[in-house]
Formats: C-alpha cells, structure tokens, sequence
C-alpha cells in the first residue's frame, strides 16, 4: 500500500476534507463510460515565422514554395486540431520583424493559450524561438520543416526544457506535439478516485495538476453489495463470454460479478465527480469483502480510456492516463519477472486492456481466465502480438519517469508458469541483461513511443530515466 506520507509531502498540494456526494446515480442508471472521460477546453496559438520577401540565397532557398507550403501545413494543422478536438488561433499573416514578434508576445501573455505552435520558413528566425519561450514560459512547439535548420541552429531550443523541436517533414510528429498538449490539459481535469484505507480527502499532484480524492476502500465492496443484476449487467457479461476466443476457468455468475464490479465503478466515478480510480483491490480480495477481483471490470474501463489503476499504486494509475492521453490506447501496469536464460522480461498482471493498438482499433484476442492469486472471478488473458514492438512507461512521481522499449517475443501461459494471467515476455532494446530493468508496475504499450513520451517530459520539465545499457553485475561473488 503507498501512502501520501511514504511518498512524500511535496508531491502534493492543497490537503483538504471531502464531503461525501450527497446524491448519486441509482443502480438500474445506465452510464455511459465515454463520459467519464475529461474533456477539457486545450487552446493553442500558432503562427508561420518567415523573413521579408523576397527570399534570395540562405535556406530554405529562393525556389521554396513559401505560399504552397503554408496553404499545406494551414490545411494540416486545421485537420490534426479537429482530429484532436483542440481550438487552434493562427495568426492571419506571418511573422517577419521584431516588431510583429513582440506584438504577438504581448498577445500570447494576454490571452494565455495552454500551448504555442511556430513553422519556420526561413533559417534566420531561430533567434526569435529563446525570445517566445522565455518571454511568455508557456510550452512551445517548434515546427522546422527540412530546409530551415542546421544541428547548430537546434543545439540549444531543443534541449531546453518548455520547448519541443521537430526538424523533419513528417507531419505526424507535429500532430503528436499537439497530443502533448492535450495530454497536459487531461491531466489537469482528471480527478482520480484513490480507493484505499479510511480516509477521505483531495489533494493535487504537483507539476501535473490532477485531483487526487482518498476515499474509504470499504466504500467500494458496500456499493458492489448494492449492485443487483440488471440488464445492462447482463448484457455486459454475455458480451465478455462472446468476444474470448476460449474460456477456461469463469462461469457464468462469475461473468455476472465482474461486470457488477464494473457498473459499480462507473456509479463511483459518476457520483464523486471523478474520471479515473486505482484500489486497493488485493486488500481487498484478501479480506474476503467482494467475492470478485475488478480485473475485468478494469480492462474494460482501460478499453474506454478510462485509467483504472490496481493496488492503490498512484503512479502506476499516473502512468496509466500518460499512455490513455498521449498515445490514446491502454497498456497494463504490470510485476516484472527477469527471465534469465532468454536475458528477457516478463511482464505479468491481469488486468491488460485489449484495444492495445490504439482505441479506436480492433481489439486483441483474450481468453476469459479467473484471477490466478486468488482463483476468484474473471481475468483476460490478452494476447499481445509477437514481433511487435512496445514501450514501458513509469512515473517515479511527477518529476521523474522511467522509459524503456523492447520487443514481444511471446506470451507465457499460467501454467505451467504462477504469476499473472497476462504475462508477456519482452526481449529489451538497449539493455544488456533484463535483471537490471528499473522500476517496478511499469506500463507495457504497444508500439514504440519514447520520442513522444520523451518529448512530453522535456515540454513539461519531466526528467526522463533509461534501465542501464551495461550489465552492473559483477561476476565472481560478493564480499
């Protein structure tokens, strides 16, 4: 169990007593879980930065389409800006003087939009970037597209924390700056429901600026007590046994409970106002207060984008929205295993989402399993796809995050193996033996992510943190 007081008291701020909901969903209501998730208003301001026309000599050179290649990227960034649902305010005309530069910070720091997007067109406009930045500290992307920068025009922006650099004509990567953006602004309008011991309290998480409310762990197995069978219930678990491709373990009251848990955790987040949760679910199995872990409930909720976090861990829950908000699928966090004659990671829990390659793509197969440390209820066993690549996010509180990558090599079957029912085994890259991977409920996600997540924590003055590339053990015995 993790406590505010073992995590330290300045990862949060703002201590204060909650009351409890006066009012709150009935058990026949039917919630529906995209609501749950926060939608919050993300502005940003944008503008192209060019010199006096006519170009002649110095890059992008007097042959660049400077008119085509605005219409092209206008175009873009209104498309990327309805795809994301964020309001973006571009400038009429470009920027090319100092005088309409010092206009527009006097207008950024008026208006104060949660990011800024600048597209250079002209090689000379670098040293504009410092003056925006400093000026108005609120996160910059920088759009450079191939043609406008040298390794020496980026050697100082695009180390420097509050600024994102992208020098390249890939789009996509501007799109995924934008996501970053977004990303923050999830943060900040999320309210996760910490489900664990006796109290009940809100506090902020610093830097990020999510809600944290304490609520009494006993709150949920009272209010999965009251959860009767209704219809939607029923629906819900007659969908779980249709969609496995096998089912070992679960009956059909099995199926039930589950997705009473699962409603029950939709009623709880409604009624507390909230759009995430992690519990103390292993305190709670062990006690014998609900008779199924949340484990299905929870991957579907993932599957939602809905962060649902096991253990009362705060951070791996944080870790879970990162994956959730900035590359919009669900990961699992997971109990790491050395697998020491492969020199691979195992990666073990029961609670994967399934829509692991994006939300709105098509799910992995799962088998229904019951939880395996307990036996009780239903767990998904999800098959994550061999060969494909994948990334394990952590959060070491706010400031800190641990990124790592590898590759699926195969998903290990519980038995003849204990553990977790899903359990991938993951061949790392950039780490010489897998004893020394850092972290402990890392997210495992599918893809490779770390220039974005990288990119994230630069923009946000996150310090990011690598598993060790050499071996640090030493052969021949210890003293």
């Amino acid at each position: 169990m993790i406590s505010l007081a073992s995590m330290g008291t300045g990862l949060f701020t703002g201590l204060v007593e909650t009351p409890a909901p006066s009012e709150a969903p009935a058990v026949t209501d039917v919630i529906d879980v995209r609501e749950l998730r926060p939608k919050p208003e993300v502005r940003v301001a944008a503008s192209f930065l060019e010199m006096p026309r006519p170009y002649w000599l110095g890059w992008p050179g007097t042959t660049y389409d400077l008119d085509g290649h605005q219409r092209e990227y206008t175009a873009l960034l209104r498309a990327s800006a309805n795809r994301l649902g964020m309001q973006v305010d571009q400038e009429a005309q470009p920027l090319n003087t100092d005088a309409t530069i010092d206009a527009w910070i006097k207008k950024l720091i008026d208006t104060k939009p949660h990011g800024i997007l600048v597209i250079l067109q002209h090689m000379q406009t670098w040293g504009w970037i410092n003056r925006i930045a400093d000026q108005t500290k609120i996160p910059l992307i920088v759009f450079a597209p191939v043609g406008t920068a040298f390794t020496g025009h980026l050697a100082g922006p695009s180390r420097k924390t509050g600024i994102h650099v992208i020098s390249s004509l890939d789009w996509s990567a501007v799109e995924d700056g934008l996501r970053m953006i977004r990303a923050k602004r999830l943060f900040e309008e999320t309210r996760v429901l910490w489900i664990r011991g006796n109290e009940r309290n809100e506090t902020v998480v610093e830097r990020l600026g999510t809600k944290v409310r304490a609520i009494p762990r006993d709150t949920f197995n009272q209010e999965f007590d009251k959860q009767p069978v209704t219809d939607e219930v029923r629906d819900l678990a007659a969908d779980l046994r249709k969609r496995a491709v096998k089912i070992v373990e679960p009956n059909e009251q099995d199926a039930l409970n589950a997705m009473r848990a699962h409603v029950t955790a939709k009623r709880l987040l409604k009624a507390e106002g909230a759009h995430a949760l992690s519990m103390d679910c292993l305190g709670m199995v062990g006690a014998r207060l609900v008779p199924t872990p949340p484990c299905a409930a929870w991957t579907l909720l993932q599957d939602a984008g809905i962060t649902a976090g096991c253990e009362a861990d705060l951070f791996g829950a944080m870790s879970l929205m990162m994956t959730s908000y900035l590359l919009d699928r669900p990961g699992y966090m997971n109990d790491p295993v050395p697998e020491t004659v492969h020199n691979t990671l195992i990666a073990a829990h029961c609670t994967s989402g399934t829509r692991i390659a994006g939300f709105d793509q098509k799910p992995a197969d799962y088998i229904l399993r019951n939880h395996s440390e307990s036996a009780l209820g239903v767990a998904m066993q999800v098959l994550w796809p061999e060969g494909q690549p994948v990334t394990l996010v952590r959060f070491n509180g706010p400031n800190e995050m641990i990124i790592d990558t590898g590759k699926v090599v195969g998903n290990v079957q519980t038995p003849p193996a204990g553990g977790c029912r899903t359990s991938v085994e993951i061949e790392l890259d950039n780490i010489e033996d897998s004893r020394d991977t850092l972290g402990f409920h890392q997210v495992v996600t599918l893809g490779d992510h770390r220039r974005v997540l990288e990119g994230f924590c630069q923009l946000y003055g996150i310090k990011v943190t690598h598993s060790p590339r050499f071996s640090t053990f030493e052969y021949g015995g210890q003293a």
